[in-house]
This record gives C-alpha cells, sequence and structure tokens, in this order.
C-alpha cells in the first residue's frame, strides 16, 4: 500500500513562496452569464486554483471530490483552456477541506454548472498576468503580447517566453478583477467541449490512486465497528473476553449511543481495534452482545408500504393546482388510476465507506474517501469539541459514491476512537456494514388518476406523493417532504394538461433517510413516466407520440411566477427555465436513434422515457427482449441528452452510460427492513446490475448547445426504470407498478 502525503494548507503556500511560484489567490465572485447568482457563489471566499511553478509546470487545485466523474480532469480542462497551458505540463493537486475554496460538495450534480466561469475567470487573470509580466519585461504594450500553449509571444518582434521565465515578475503585478478579463470565445477553445482523456486513468489502471481504503499511516490501528442492528438501538450487555484472545486485536471499544437526531453522527457500538483488518474482523464476530433495540423494533417495510398506499388514497396537502380536477375526472370519458411504489434502495458503491484519522490535544486530521470534506471537518470538530480551524480534512480517490459519501459518520468514527486510543485509527466498513447500516433512498407510494375525453386527451391529472422525508434524519418531528424534494420530479411537472393537481402525504421515518444519486426523481420519474404510458395504452396512441402530446408546446413553465414553492435545483429560473420545447426535443431524437418505428423480432419491444432533472433534459429508449421462460434481457439501450454546455463529451457520454446502468441497479435492487432490521448484506441478496443484465450497447446522443450548463452526473438515471418497464409491458402486456423488477417474469 501507499502512503498518503497531504500537506496542510500553511506547508502549501510556504513551500509555494520558497520554490518561487506564481500562486494565484483569486477573489471569484459569480459573473453575469454561465454561472447563478446563487448564495452559494456569492459566498464564494478567497480561493486558491492554480500555481504556476519557475519550471513552468500548472498545477491546478481541484476542490470537488473525485468519484469516476472526472472533475479533476473537467477542472484541469476548464483551467487551462483560458490559461492557454500546455496539457502536457498540467499536474493536479487535490484540495483539503477549507472554506477558502467555497463550496466543495460534490453532489447535486452542480460541479461545472456552478464553477464553470469562474474557474475559466481564474485561468484567463492568470494568462492576463503572464501578458502584463511580459509586456513590462519587453517594455512594450500588452495589447502587442498574446498568449498561446504556455508561451507569451510579442507579435511585432517574434520574441517569447515560456510561463516559467514569467512566474516571478508576474508575482510583482496586481491581480486583475475577475470580472474585468476576457474570457474566450466558444470558437478558441482548445480544451473545453472536447474529449480529453482522464488525469487519473493511468494511476487507476496502475493500481497507484490511493483510496479510502489505501490509506496507511505510522502505528496505525484498524478498527471495524459491531452497530446496533435497529437504528438507535443500544448494547445491553457484552461479553469481549473471546475477542481479546485473538492475535492482533488491540482494545475494544464501546461508542457512544446514538439518539435521535441521527444526523451525521456515529450509530454507536462497539469497535475492535487491532494491528490488521483481518484480526479486526474476526475480533468483530467474537463479540457477544445483547442488542436492546428501542422503538424502531417495529418496523417491517411491508406493512410499511400498505400504509403508504392507504395515506396516498386520502386527500393529501396541497402543492400544485391549477384548473378543476374534481370536475374533469368526473366528466371524463375514461377515468384512470394507478399506484406505484418503489423501495428502500441502498447507494452501494464499490468501495464501502473508509477514514482514517490522527488526534492531537489541539488538532486533528482525517483521510477519507468523502464528496463533503467540509461537512466532515464541521462534523469532526463538533464530535472532539475541537474549533474547525483544527481539523484538516484530506480528501483520497473515492471508489464510487452517489451520495453514501456526502455522510461524514465514517470519519466520525474514526475521529473519536482515535482521540480514545491516543493512535492514529482507520475505521472501515465492510460491504454488510454499508448495506445493513446505511442511509436509505426513501421508499415511496404514489398514486396518479387522470381523465381522458373522447378523442383520449388528457383532460385531469390528480398525483399524490408520499414518502418518509430525508430531514427526518435531521429533525425527527418532520414527516413531510421537503419542496427540495418535491421539486424534483413532482412538483416541476411539465405537462400541458388543463386541470392538475398535486397533493404530498404524511410518512414517518424508521431508518435513516438520505439522498442516492437523482434523489426523489427515481421515484417520481418511475411513476409519471410509467403511467403517461399507460394513457397511451388506454389512448391508443403511440408511447412516443402521445408523450409529446403531454408535453404540449414548446413554452416556459414558471412556477414561482405561478405561486408554487419551486427552488429549481437552487439556481434562477430565468437562467434556467423549466423549458418544455428542450423537453420534448431530446424525445424526438432519442426516438429516431433507436429507430422507433421499426419492426423488431418476436419478444423485442420498445420502451421510451423523459425526465428533467439537474437543469438537464435527457430521454431514454431502452430495447428488451423476453423469452418463452418469462426471462428478459437489454439488448440496446439509446439515451438523449441536453445538459446546455459541456466540458468533456467523453465523460458525458461516460456518465450517461453509467446513470442507465445505476437506472437499471434501481429497478432492480430492494432493502427491506423485518423487525426494524435491514435484511439484506450483500450483493447476493441486494441486487445491482451484473454483466449479462446490463444493456448490449449503450448509444449517448449529446444535443449540441450554449445554453448554460446543467448537471450530468444524476440525470440519466430516473428515465431508466420506467423506460425499461414500458418497453416490459410492450413485449410481455405485464405492468410493472411495484418495484423491483424480477429478473424472471411470470408467464401465463
Amino acid at each position: 500500500m501507499n502512503t498518503v502525503s497531504n500537506p496542510s494548507r500553511r506547508r502549501f503556500l510556504s513551500a509555494s513562496v520558497q520554490t518561487s511560484g506564481l500562486l494565484l489567490t483569486l477573489n471569484l465572485l459569480p459573473a453575469a452569464g454561465l454561472i447563478a447568482q446563487t448564495n452559494e457563489a456569492s459566498d464564494f471566499t478567497p480561493s486558491i486554483f492554480i500555481r504556476i511553478d519557475t519550471d513552468g509546470t500548472v498545477t491546478v487545485i481541484c476542490h470537488r471530490s473525485e468519484m469516476g466523474q472526472q472533475i479533476r480532469t473537467s477542472v484541469a480542462q476548464i483551467i487551462a483552456d483560458e490559461l492557454e497551458a500546455d496539457w502536457a505540463r498540467i499536474v493536479i493537486e487535490q484540495a483539503t477541506g477549507d472554506p477558502i475554496y467555497g463550496d466543495q460538495n460534490t453532489d447535486g450534480s452542480r460541479s461545472i454548472r456552478r464553477n464553470l466561469t469562474r474557474l475559466r475567470q481564474a485561468g484567463a487573470s492568470a494568462r492576463q498576468l503572464l501578458r502584463q509580466a511580459a509586456a513590462k519585461t519587453w517594455g512594450v504594450s500588452v495589447d502587442e503580447c498574446d498568449a498561446s500553449n504556455h508561451l507569451v509571444t510579442h507579435q511585432p518582434s517574434g520574441r517569447t517566453l515560456g510561463y516559467g521565465d514569467l512566474v516571478t515578475a508576474a508575482a510583482e503585478l496586481t491581480l486583475p478583477d475577475p470580472a474585468t478579463v476576457e474570457l474566450k470565445t466558444r470558437q478558441q477553445w482548445r480544451y473545453i467541449g472536447k474529449a480529453v482523456q482522464s488525469v487519473d486513468i493511468d494511476d487507476v489502471i496502475h493500481g497507484n490512486a490511493i483510496y479510502g481504503f489505501d490509506v496507511k499511516l505510522p502505528d496505525m490501528q484498524i478498527a471495524v465497528i459491531a452497530r446496533p442492528p435497529v437504528l438507535f438501538g443500544q448494547v445491553k450487555q457484552i461479553d469481549e473476553q473471546a475477542v481479546r484472545k485473538i492475535v492482533g486485536v488491540t482494545g475494544v471499544v464501546r461508542l457512544p449511543a446514538l439518539s435521535a437526531p441521527a444526523g451525521f453522527n456515529a450509530l454507536g457500538g462497539v469497535a475492535v481495534l487491532a494491528t490488521n483488518s483481518w484480526a479486526a474482523l474476526k475480533g468483530r464476530d467474537a463479540l457477544n452482545i445483547e442488542w436492546e433495540h428501542g422503538s424502531n423494533a417495529s418496523y417491517d417495510s411491508n406493512q410499511y408500504r400498505e400504509q403508504l398506499l392507504a395515506t396516498s388514497r386520502k386527500l393529501g396537502t396541497l402543492v400544485r393546482e391549477h384548473g378543476d380536477v374534481d370536475a374533469a375526472l368526473e366528466n371524463a370519458t375514461q377515468r384512470i388510476s394507478a399506484e406505484y411504489t418503489v423501495p428502500h434502495l441502498s447507494q452501494a458503491p464499490m468501495e464501502p465507506p473508509a477514514a482514517a484519522a490522527r488526534v492531537d490535544q489541539d488538532s486533528a486530521e482525517i483521510w477519507a474517501c468523502t464528496q463533503t470534506p467540509q461537512a466532515t471537518r464541521r462534523e469532526v470538530a463538533r464530535a472532539l469539541e475541537m474549533e474547525e480551524a483544527q481539523v484538516t480534512v484530506n480528501v483520497t480517490m473515492l471508489g464510487g459514491a452517489f451520495g453514501r459519501k456526502s455522510k461524514p459518520d465514517f470519519s466520525v468514527e474514526a475521529a473519536l476512537l482515535a482521540k480514545h486510543t491516543g493512535k492514529p485509527v482507520k475505521v472501515i466498513w465492510s460491504r454488510e456494514d454499508d448495506i445493513k447500516h446505511g442511509y436509505y433512498h426513501s421508499v415511496s407510494a404514489q398514486r396518479i388518476e387522470a381523465g381522458l375525453d373522447a378523442e383520449g386527451n388528457t383532460t385531469g391529472w390528480l398525483h399524490r406523493t408520499v414518502f418518509p422525508t430525508i430531514s427526518s434524519t435531521f429533525d425527527p418531528s418532520q414527516t413531510y417532504p421537503s419542496s427540495g424534494e418535491l421539486d424534483l420530479g413532482f412538483s416541476d411537472n411539465p405537462f400541458e394538461i388543463a386541470n392538475m393537481r398535486l397533493e404530498k402525504g404524511e410518512a414517518k421515518a424508521h431508518v435513516r433517510i438520505g439522498w442516492l444519486r437523482s434523489v426523489a426523481n427515481v421515484y417520481h420519474a418511475f411513476a409519471v413516466q410509467s403511467f403517461a404510458h399507460e394513457l397511451a395504452v388506454a389512448a391508443k396512441r403511440d408511447p412516443k407520440d402521445y408523450l409529446l402530446e403531454l408535453i404540449g408546446r414548446s413554452r416556459h413553465i414558471d412556477l414561482p411566477a405561478a405561486g408554487v414553492e419551486y427552488g429549481n435545483y437552487g439556481d434562477p429560473i430565468e437562467l434556467y427555465p423549466i423549458d418544455t420545447g428542450r423537453l420534448a426535443n431530446v424525445v424526438r431524437v432519442v426516438a429516431e436513434r433507436a429507430d422507433w418505428k421499426a419492426k423488431r423480432a418476436k419478444g423485442c419491444k420498445l420502451g421510451i422515457a423523459v425526465h428533467r432533472s439537474f437543469l438537464t433534459y435527457v430521454a431514454t429508449v431502452v430495447e428488451v427482449e423476453v423469452d418463452d421462460q418469462g426471462r428478459w434481457t437489454i439488448p440496446s439501450v439509446h439515451v438523449a441528452i441536453d445538459a446546455g454546455t459541456v466540458v468533456n463529451t467523453d465523460h458525458v457520454k461516460a456518465q450517461c452510460e453509467g446513470g442507465s446502468i445505476y437506472g437499471l441497479s434501481c429497478a432492480i435492487g430492494q432493502i427491506t427492513a423485518t423487525g426494524g432490521v435491514i435484511d439484506q448484506g450483500n450483493f447476493n441478496d441486494y441486487l445491482v446490475t451484473r454483466i449479462n443484465q446490463a444493456p448490449g450497447s449503450i448509444d449517448v446522443h449529446i444535443v449540441e448547445s450554449d445554453a448554460p450548463p446543467a448537471g450530468v452526473g444524476e440525470p440519466s438515471t430516473p428515465p431508466f426504470a420506467p423506460a425499461f418497464c414500458n418497453a416490459l409491458y410492450e413485449a410481455t402486456g405485464q405492468r410493472i407498478r411495484q418495484l423491483p423488477v424480477p429478473l424472471r417474469l411470470p408467464v401465463s
């Protein structure tokens, strides 16, 4: 294993001065155009993104976490493009958790959309400084000096100076106001919008990339924890005699019991510390613990599902309304209703959580595969009763995350144990730990009713959604979905229906509820897009054509103007409108690429779905083939994505491929509970997509656009399950309204 060396910010700054490098500290306030005028952006504090050394090496500091989405490459592309740097002379350094970088939460598909402009400004400001330094050196006008590919050229004379040669002179100049620097035009981009290979691929392939599990510190103890099987359970009594006889075990520590709210706190339980992971795991197996389960021991997921459905059949709390839905349903020629349920899901990243900690009297240092280094810093400081400034959080590579690693509970565990032992401690979670003790994607029940007129047009739409809210993890009294969750595919329904009412219901949580890739969009898209297909069948119309009819005219839907509470993913509705023209366009594009009208072999059928999430428009067509035994396969998938301005086309395609496969995992997986205990424990019973279930091919088409950048990491997941289930209906006549999809459908 490799040892992680991540210098503190103070040592980093000191080293920068000693090596005579040019360190650019930029106060990057939001600019008009591609970046939203949000609190997140306007609160952005002076940020360090670029260092140019005297040998010409350009170091780009990436303040977001790398978890396979290639953000380190994209950040470098943006800065290198505006800096006019030679790509071969770019190196990447991972930022620690620090407010100087502004928001560092790598979630919500916002790393590019919230950073493109200010990173461009950082590169352009550095380029401007280098041009000014060259002009001063030559005693000429800066307008005569052009920067290109790591050189500044004096156009009249042809003289050149390399970036490294200009470091000393540039360091003496005043940094220009980022808002005033001239940015490149799109036609001048060299790296942005291009398929640039990942800067991390070689290290990943050759095993040199450092993940959370790889961290190794001198005299480090390995810890595994026996956590309460039921949320808020406690240790009643324990026999640890057998544990202490195991060679390598160095200690047994009882962690403080967890009480509500769960938040990002450690779950409690009993930790076994050892000199190696095998001894720690064997030691935990030898623990003899009697648990006191508490009130959540009554939780049974099957009974709970019925409770949610019962709530969905009752009048709920109004979220959005226009027209007279009751009259439309009463007067309809056909009245159709359906109920859809989606179970709890686990994020199930390939690398489970892991964190190492070193704690002394007045400081703490964490190494973790975290999506949220600043939240980790805050929570560790609180648990240790320190100031945040006393805590350093180093971010390793993440072997997948999908929302799980945005919760820093595992880092808190490591910090508490390091403080207790006085030695560095690395806490590792096994696959079973992660699946049995996670923050689960919310279970949901939804009921939709619609009325059709004599021509099959939808005249009324009533939709109720019921699910325990993420807010319950931080405040157990919260039993209704938050507006932020309702924004995700529910309150922003894009259909042009004259009469519509949307309602929410109440639900109490019995496990830790957390965000998972695409969050509430997963179950909202499943219900809405499945029901759209049901309406097409009832109206005897082509599902693609009927979907376009439901979307209706090209228009911008301004929900805030209509009095609907809607956050639009934290970005201005003026900059990122709900644009039904773009939504309909991806439907047409994906249908054309899938050759929607073509005849197919027996048992082969297509399903289609479309969804706007994270300000991006994605349509998906899934082709299924079902044999006479009810076994399904997916020969092909087609995806059309309009994400506005994109930075790396290959990475967008990869995200859509991965997001589609993740959508299939969401369709076939489930987390259930009996007596408050999670039933699943590994990939043998928590199903994720296997190779033989994965699509034979995934065709991704990126719609070219000069619109502001939108999300990419999550939007391809929500439309997959409904497109898949719609295709299964076309192939078998069996309607799937309750997930998970069985691996083998019943054959009549």
